[in-house]
């Protein structure tokens, strides 16, 4: 089987076209390629295919964690399929419309010696009524909330981007130990589904500094959904303007929260690592 290493700042994917292969148990596939000592080595696998009958779309993408569970979207990963389906000719355009879990994502591709070299892409609207996150707690919005794990209390935020996020504000974020405390609040009882955490640290009004906890895939350089949430729970706080710089371990995203469509955009590299077969 035919396959493409890809990352977004260091959020590392194996991509997969499903014009030529066939994946039969993509969850297991998933386990078996991200392992990093014994497969490929990879936050996740990410399968490309034609977009489901009905659906106004050019392209669909499946993407699932390391673990073997389905994720509903990634902002890193889905920079990365707008250049796979670019740099291998399967389109011509520099528009694209990409079919996910979290609904049609819209996609602007930069394009220079025939390559793709970054991407804009509309995230859409974040969401922050409870049930729609979706968490086991009721009322409108659960912003600079407190939460109890790892024995201690955090003030949060939490932000669907089509996936669960909980952001929470720390002093200092380079020293935590996130192996440790990433897993109580990817677990915790308040996300029946799990949710992605995010420790954002807020220097200026422009900049954000985050570190994530990915559910189903743990630390990883960096996440696009999470940069989003990070910025609208930063502007919600009044810590940040509306467009600001997120910096990952992995690199700087720019995003932006339009404050006329309520859409959040991101803006950042894609780039290829190798190709290979999978025996």
């Amino acid at each position: 089987m035919q396959f493409t290493k890809m990352h977004g700042l260091g959020n590392d994917y194996i991509y997969i076209s499903l014009f030529t292969e066939t994946v039969n148990d993509p969850a297991a596939l998933s386990r078996a390629m991200s392992d990093r000592h014994f497969g490929v080595g990879s936050d996740g696998i990410v399968l490309i295919g034609p977009a489901s009958p009905g659906k106004d779309a050019d392209f669909r993408m499946q993407m699932y964690n390391s673990d073997g569970s389905e994720a509903e979207m990634c902002g890193n990963a889905i920079r990365c399929v707008g250049k796979f389906v670019y740099d291998n000719g399967l389109t011509n355009q520099t528009t694209l419309k990409v079919e996910t879990l979290a609904g049609i994502k819209i996609l602007d591709l930069t394009v220079q010696n025939g390559r793709v070299t970054s991407v804009r892409v509309d995230m859409g609207e974040p969401q922050l009524k409870p049930e729609l996150i979706p968490m086991t707690v009721s009322g409108e919005d659960f912003i600079g909330q407190e939460i109890s794990a790892n024995g201690q209390i955090c003030t949060a935020t939490a932000v669907s981007m089509g996936n669960p996020h909980l952001v929470i504000p720390m002093p200092d974020i380079a020293g935590l130990d996130l192996p440790a405390i990433g897993p109580q609040f990817e677990n915790h009882p308040l996300f029946p589904r799990r949710t992605n955490t995010e420790f954002i640290e807020n220097p200026d009004m422009d900049n954000i500094k985050m570190r994530v906890w990915e559910r189903g895939a743990g630390e990883t350089l960096a996440c696009g959904t999470g940069a989003s949430a990070s910025l609208v729970a930063s502007v919600l706080a009044g810590k940040a303007n509306r467009k600001a710089t997120v910096h990952l371990l992995g690199g700087d995203l720019i995003v932006e929260w339009d404050e006329q469509t309520n859409h959040v955009f991101i803006d950042g590299p894609a780039t290829t690592v190798f190709t290979g077969v999978w025996e």
